[in-house]
């Protein structure tokens, strides 16, 4: 008999065809994304689950699902997902790393290029009949070629970024928990650095940092007041990095020039006071959301499930200790 599996949310017909020959299926190809009640109730008789961010599995979710083994996150963070709780209950947790690095570091420059050219601004300026004339002063922006780029958070996509910043001839500096090998500052090009220091002397700052306790508001009131007020912000990390009502106020105070915002606080709502604003660029989560990349992320995601219900030793374990091989 084949074990039974939730997919939570809506995928790929060809994972979907992946996963047949191996599970019964509930797929929620509707994509109406489930309260934690409904959640229980799809998981009840599920042995394992491809689940995404949307979906908090946590002590309230993991007690009403006795039968649960693997449940296997469509991203790369996981903060949804409580890890203590998976292995006190015997439940398998994985992550898809490594096939949106490029994607998200590319959306991260489509970010900071918009941001400082002021793109979006001068877009709806033209969309809404304004334009009349050129003018010498118009829409001024931050050159980005030989600028001061900062990243917080030089993992792989941070170092992604920092690979594209050699173009554009810039000087990188970053910080990171851990001083990365010479070598790979080498190929980078990037200088390590205090965080403070970073946030003083940059005149692009990216974060790609996971969210955690420790990275909560890890750049709220004090870090923005120490920015140029030339500077900008780019976020396509996680939503709560950044405090939003702190950031909002520093953009109306001009205590900086402007933001790229991929992920907010509570999304999919966000701070109302961003959309008041003309020196923000906004969009909905999708940094990683090429088609190829997403296919990739499923699948992967897809493959965790296989392995975990079949070898109990997924590829992308979370919880080594809960390994059912």
């Amino acid at each position: 008999m084949k074990k039974k599996i939730l997919v939570s949310r809506e995928v790929f017909e060809e994972v979907l065809d992946f996963l047949r020959p191996h599970f019964e299926i509930q797929a929620n190809q509707e994509d109406i994304v489930l309260t934690a009640e409904e959640l229980i109730e799809a998981l009840t008789d599920k042995d394992g689950a491809m689940i995404a961010l949307t979906d908090r599995i946590d002590e309230h979710v993991l007690g009403g699902c006795p039968r649960l083994k693997a449940v296997c996150n469509m991203a790369v963070g996981y903060n949804n997902i409580d890890l203590p709780a998976c292995t006190a209950h015997g439940v398998m947790a994985t992550n898809t790393p490594g096939v949106l690095d490029d994607t998200t570091a590319d959306f991260t420059w489509a970010l900071i290029l918009a941001t400082a050219r002021r793109l979006t601004e001068a877009e709806r300026h033209l969309r809404d009949g304004k334009w009349e004339r050129w003018k010498l002063k118009q829409f001024l922006g931050l050159d980005v070629h030989h600028a001061t780029l900062g990243i917080i958070g030089m993992g792989r996509i941070g170092q992604a970024v920092a690979r594209r910043a050699i173009g554009f001839e810039m000087e990188v500096l970053y910080h990171n928990q851990k001083r990365l090998p010479p070598e790979i500052e080498s190929a980078c090009r990037a200088r390590y650095v205090s965080r403070e220091d970073l946030l003083r002397k940059s005149d692009i700052v990216t974060l790609h940092v996971p969210y955690t306790q420790q990275t909560h508001h890890l750049i709220s009131t004090g870090e923005l007041s120490l920015m140029k007020k030339s500077a900008i912000l780019i976020h396509a990390a996680r939503g709560g990095v950044v405090d939003d009502n702190a950031l909002v106020e520093a953009l109306r105070s001009g205590a900086i020039a402007g933001a790229g915002l991929d992920v907010f606080e509570g999304e999919p709502a966000f701070h109302s006071g961003l959309l008041e604003l003309t020196n923000v660029v906004l969009s909905p989560h999708i940094a990683s959301s090429s088609e190829k990349t997403r296919l990739n992320m499923a699948m992967k995601a897809a493959e965790n499930l296989v392995a975990a219900m079949t070898t109990g030793n997924p590829p992308d374990l979370l919880n080594p200790e809960v390994k059912h091989g």
